[in-house]
């Protein structure tokens, strides 16, 4: 193992402030480790960032905050490679003894990693944390599941509409205002600029289309008498299914190229200058700025249906739990709300550019960095996230959604036959699990 942070506690410590609620842990479910010690070695696994130097001395910072407050304890941090979080935490489970007290783990994956029974219900804790009042409340639903809490939110993404300036500048071209808008700029820039996207799409990019769904006024799936249910097959959201499919052909982004294309490669077309426009996260500024684009674009949130209306986005980001298996379950949950507090958070902004969870937080960032201020916009409007299920789970690794999508835009299907097809396909996931 690589022990990238190694804190020994000094003799004399104090107890961390706002955190007496957890002095006593509340009792934990079948399976969970029953001890509570107080002193020994915490084990953290963080993910492993590209230029991850800067992660870790905020870390590090937190960490040394943490050991300072208790005596006795030491901890011990890991970096593990996004790619193999999945073989590795699964395999935590199933083995307390090597198994970590504290995990970075994507947002997307809290209902299955509870369904595993992997991460520690925090209820009671949350609950108390006097920081936790200003939580975001789609980052307080992401580590939520049947209204138990099992984590608590480390920072957030949101896509905005990227957009070359140039282009627009030379075409005489204003931003889009709404998505008609925004279809109509596209078309123009191609006719105009053959050798580029207007508007740079991927048939396998889920989290770029699902703004346009729920712009529409539909969803992807919702909760009835205790039972998830698809509405992909809704009238609203047929409507953003053909919104969005619109987007590809010969007059924008030819299907035969862009069908097969998932969020990644539209950034990396429009980095390389090859599209007018992208949907594309705050975490894909790095990527931009490296490319031709680099310089030459501005962002403004992802427009409505209607002039004045922000396209929701999804929530994404990651969060921190902790194990039901752990040995010292209330230093571990003292030490993921250290390394997740508003104080981390701010720092890790500072250093990654990671958007805050905390209101209040991410607030003040826009006034540090103006670039976020539209992926913060967005995020006030209104942001929406997945089916709080692990059904989840299998239909994204089943390519429900992009299947749709690209049977749309090969004309293999039409917008209502595919999305009854991606429906049933949903149901029966949800159904599996119950």
């Amino acid at each position: 193992m690589n022990l990238i942070a190694r804190f020994a506690a000094p003799a004399a410590a104090l107890a961390l402030a706002g955190l007496a609620a957890t002095a006593c842990a509340p009792a934990t479910s079948s399976g969970a480790s029953q001890e509570d010690g107080r002193t020994g070695t915490l084990r953290v696994w963080l993910f492993r960032e590209v230029g991850n130097a800067p992660k870790e001395k905020v870390v590090d910072a937190a960490v040394a905050g943490f050991v300072k407050a208790h005596e006795g304890v030491d901890v011990r941090v890991e970096y593990i490679p996004v790619e193999t979080r999945a073989e590795r935490i699964k395999a935590a489970f199933n083995d307390p003894e090597s198994a970590p007290d504290v995990i970075e783990y994507g947002n997307t994956d809290t209902a299955g990693y509870v369904e595993d029974g992997g991460l520690a219900d925090v209820t009671a804790e949350f609950g108390a944390w006097d920081e936790a009042a200003d939580t975001d409340p789609t980052a307080r639903q992401s580590v939520t599941v049947g209204g138990r809490v099992h984590g608590v939110p480390l920072f957030v993404g949101a896509r905005a509409l990227y957009y070359r300036t140039d282009v627009f500048a030379d075409l005489g071209i204003e931003p889009p205002g709404t998505q008609d808008e925004l279809l109509s700029a596209a078309k123009r820039i191609r006719a105009a600029r053959p050798e580029l996207y207007g508007i740079a799409v991927g048939g396998a990019n889920t989290y770029g289309a699902l703004p346009f769904i729920w712009a529409h006024g539909g969803g992807i799936a919702e909760l009835r008498d205790g039972a998830w249910t698809s509405v992909i097959d809704s009238p609203a959201s047929r409507r953003g299914i053909a919104a969005y499919t619109s987007l590809f052909g010969e007059d924008n982004c030819p299907a035969a190229t862009c069908a097969a294309m998932g969020g990644n490669a539209t950034i990396t077309a429009f980095a390389a200058g090859k599209a007018a426009m992208v949907i594309g996260g705050d975490f894909s500024r790095r990527a931009v700025e490296a490319g031709a684009a680099g310089g030459r674009y501005a962002v403004v949130p992802l427009p409505g249906v209607r002039e004045g209306e922000i396209a929701p986005a999804f929530a994404g980001g990651n969060n921190l739990g902790v194990l039901r298996s752990t040995g010292h379950r209330t230093l571990a949950v003292d030490l993921m709300k250290r390394l997740a507090g508003k104080e981390t958070q701010a720092a890790l902004f500072e250093a990654m550019g990671f958007l805050p969870t905390f209101t209040d937080v991410r607030a003040a960032a826009v006034g540090r960095e103006p670039f976020v201020a539209p992926f913060i916009e967005t995020l006030g409007s209104g942001s929406r996230f997945v089916p709080a299920t692990p059904a989840w789970g299998r239909i994204d690794a089943s390519l429900v959604l992009p299947t749709m999508f690209q049977e749309v835009v090969s004309g293999r299907k039409d917008v209502r036959t595919a999305a009854s097809d991606a429906a049933r396909a949903m149901d029966a996931a949800f159904a599996d699990e119950g």
